[in-house]
């Protein structure tokens, strides 16, 4: 059966053994406008994925031979992108826990009216949509160069995105470039990027941080110096501007710069000469340069501590780098990246749901670096395999409190009940050890602390 080939509203495989009830489903969904294919059998939905490549499942739980959180396993092996919904007539508690936990992104309670399933079906096909594009902006950036994994650019974003095809457009260039943003939100990863693109990859990056280094000593070493040239200088010792011949030089913290190195640099733009210091000898450079800041250069120009010619000369190309906190939808990827490239001391690691959604909330002052550290002293502190909100500093969760368990802190996966669902859980597994907190939380797979502020969010100490 097919809907509206002109503009459906998306494709569905439903499976359920009750042959009658599938094909009522598919007639009436074809009706509203989705392109709808039903199996009484689930052995042949794989099969079904390949040859229709449909957007969400539609499964009911009890099915003879298997059951439909199996079913949506193998499922989302075929396609990951998948958007799984499981049909069921025993909405239990842990039947939702189950759901969640295999990956679906919804359950529905038979029986059921159409217009209840509706609304879920249509954010069901918005999810499908998002994973797309993010899939497809993976493979974007898998097209850029890196010199290795620990230093790619990771998300998926609309703000990732725009810095990807601009990294993509002037790295082949000789373009001179400006990369501006917060501290910590990954300028010289897009230096890297820019270099490692372009056709001086071959060759030398050279980092110099303007912050770190008195006008003095900043300008030795950017220009180098002859012997004798200044107290301390019993040789001659070349600049970076030498040892980055043919390559790429990183200007970090730019705007800490003096007015006087700033001319001497605007030169080297200009015409590509400078002098070591104490040296009368003109030199030339064949150097690419990368700037970057965390300041307003507008601002700081016309403060007259910024030369206006200098600004010009830098910003031939700029890249705009957000706060992490302007960009929350990439921070389950990048949570994945550090754990998968900095790994302290033991095996990979994992976060748990709970642990992840107050990740996912926190502002990040001190953007992805600060998210690094964390996830770094998280991986220390754990128990064992799986990071818990005890393993997180206690900002991350301001006034104590813990998101459920089985929340996503992202608004499009999940229902929108799990707190309430979470809740019941907690207490049915409280009654069930009579109480007994050890055992309740061995039982939930979770530590005795967590236990204690999952408690006090639900004000269970009473029941």
């Amino acid at each position: 059966m097919t809907g509206d080939q002109r503009n459906p509203r998306g494709k569905l495989l439903i499976v359920d053994d009750e042959v009658e009830l599938m094909r009522a489903l598919c007639e009436s969904l074809t009706d509203a406008g989705f392109e709808a294919r039903g199996l009484s059998d689930p052995a042949l939905a794989a099969d079904a994925l390949r040859e229709g490549e449909p957007d969400v499942l539609l499964s009911d739980l009890m099915m003879p031979g298997t059951d439909g959180i199996q079913l949506l396993r193998r499922c989302l092996e075929t396609d990951p992108h998948l958007v799984g919904i499981i049909m069921t007539g025993q909405g239990t508690i842990q039947t939702a826990v189950e759901a969640m936990k295999a990956g679906a992104f919804d359950y529905v309670l038979k029986p059921f009216r159409l217009q209840q399933v509706l609304p879920v079906l249509d954010r069901a096909m918005e999810v499908r949509r998002l994973r797309r594009e993010n899939a497809n902006l993976r493979r974007y950036v898998q097209r850029l160069a890196f010199e290795s994994d620990r230093y790619r650019i990771v998300g998926s974003g609309p703000a990732v995105r725009k810095v990807v095809q601009l990294i993509e457009k002037v790295a082949p260039t000789t373009a001179t470039v400006l990369v501006r943003g917060p501290s910590g939100t990954g300028k010289e990863l897009v230096a890297r990027a820019v270099h490692g693109n372009s056709a001086r990859r071959d060759k030398p990056l050279v980092t110099v941080n303007c912050a770190t280094l008195q006008e003095t000593l900043l300008e030795s070493e950017l220009f180098g110096h002859e012997k004798g040239a200044f107290t301390g200088a019993d040789r001659a010792k070349p600049g970076l501007f030498e040892v980055a011949e043919g390559g790429t030089l990183f200007v970090d913290e730019v705007a800490e710069m003096a007015p006087a190195l700033q001319a001497k640099l605007l030169r080297v733009l200009e015409d590509g000469h400078y002098r070591r210091v104490g040296s009368t000898q003109e030199r030339r450079a064949d150097v690419r340069i990368i700037a970057a800041t965390n300041k307003p250069l507008e601002a700081e120009q016309k403060a007259g501590r910024f030369r206006e010619d200098l600004f010009f000369r830098l910003s031939v190309i700029t890249v705009d780098l957000p706060a992490l906190k302007d960009r929350r939808e990439d921070v389950p990827e990048l949570i994945q990246h550090f754990l998968h490239t900095r790994q302290v001391g033991r095996g990979l690691m994992t976060v748990d749901p709970a642990a992840r959604s107050l990740l996912c909330r926190y502002d990040w002052p001190g953007n992805i670096r600060e998210l690094a550290n964390v996830l770094e002293r998280a991986q220390i502190l754990a128990e064992g395999s799986v990071i818990t909100p005890d393993d997180l500093p206690e900002n991350l969760a301001p006034g104590g409190e813990v998101p459920a368990a089985g929340e996503d802190p992202t608004p499009t996966t999940g229902p929108d009940d799990l707190d309430r669902v979470e809740r019941q859980h907690v207490r049915d597994v409280l009654q069930r050890h009579g109480g007994n907190k050890v055992q309740a939380a061995k039982a939930l797979g979770v530590s005795r602390r967590t236990l204690y502020r999952l408690i006090d969010k639900y004000k269970l100490s009473g029941e």
